[in-house]
């Protein structure tokens, strides 16, 4: 998701599975019918990422780092004072530009720390409180398994190696989605993450990770059941202000997401925020998302502040 360093050469490990295609929801089987690049890093702890081994494999690859500091100037083409204050991103695209270089989908993984690196680093530097990426999808279950797990341990790495430069930083983490389903392993360093930047306030980081935006209305939907079974709240009391506090993006001052981005030329929201999404203004890019750099999110900055929005209205 954020970090990774690989140490092996991509092209001396290509490795073709002939295993069935399948599309099935279950999340015992999964279907590939292209290259993986397999992993093979050690278990990761708390001891090992003091280690000088693991600072120089995740050096120069960490979304937050020494250079993090230098802010970005911004540029003339935006004004500050119309700067959305959340910006949400559907990061498409790694595989096929993996696989236009002939490279394992993994390496498509990788290319897009970089791209995330840019935008957080921009976002943070430029005024916008809170960024959203879309980093596993609970339909993303059906991917080829190594490649689930591959981004399980991406995912844990990448966490382990943010904590000290994240409180620096006033950065504040925040994980939305089903984490009940992810790794144990996963689940205690979501927790321990959050715990450790819940009190940062100048930047925040919403990661939504096994997320889906009908998910969010469904498990909105049985907290506000099980409130009025339990007479917390009166059923005739139940509004839309009282639903969106159920919703998974209530760890945030900002929920609802004043840019979206999407990547790859799809012209979709696969089933992100959708609640959320409702007076969102959207920016499609054709660009795969490694691809995606400081002047792609300048272009779309300045499409956003070009836009009028009437929320409705006719003014």
């Amino acid at each position: 998701m954020f970090s990774l360093r690989l140490s092996i050469p991509l092209e001396k490990t290509l490795i073709t599975y002939s295993t069935p295609n399948t599309t099935s929801n279950s999340n015992s089987n999964y279907y590939t019918h292209r290259s993986f690049l397999p992993y093979s890093w050690k278990p990761v702890t708390k001891r090992s990422t003091n280690s000088t081994a693991f600072k120089d494999e995740m050096k120069g690859e960490s979304f937050v780092d020494e250079e993090f500091s230098k802010l970005e100037p911004l540029p003339g083409e935006l004004q500050a004072e119309m700067m959305p204050k959340h910006v949400a991103v559907i990061m498409d695209g790694n595989g096929r530009w993996a696989k236009k270089k002939g490279l394992p989908v993994s390496a498509g993984h990788v290319a897009g720390v970089k791209s995330l690196k840019t935008v957080v680093k921009l976002c943070y530097s430029w005024g916008i409180k809170v960024l959203s990426i879309f980093a596993f999808s609970t339909d993303n279950w059906n991917r080829p398994k190594l490649e689930v797990e591959f981004l399980f341990t991406l995912f844990e790495r990448s966490i382990l190696s943010q904590f000290e430069e994240c409180k620096r930083e006033g950065i504040k983490i925040s994980v939305i989605g089903d984490t009940s389903k992810l790794p144990n392993s996963l689940q205690r360093m979501i927790t321990n993450a959050e715990e450790n930047t819940k009190k940062n306030s100048k930047f925040q980081l919403i990661i939504a990770v096994n997320y889906g935006g009908k998910y969010d209305v469904v498990q909105a939907c049985k907290s506000i059941v099980k409130k009025v079974k339990d007479e917390v709240i009166l059923l005739e009391d139940i509004d839309e202000n009282i639903f969106e506090k159920e919703l998974e993006t209530n760890c945030t001052e900002f929920p609802y997401p004043d840019l979206l981005i999407r990547t790859s030329g799809e012209l979709r929201v696969s089933n992100f925020l959708l609640w959320q999404l409702a007076y969102t203004e959207f920016c499609f890019d054709n660009k795969l998302w490694p691809d995606f750099g400081k002047d792609e999110f300048i272009e779309a900055l300045i499409s956003f502040q070009r836009r009028h929005r009437r929320y409705g209205g006719r003014y």
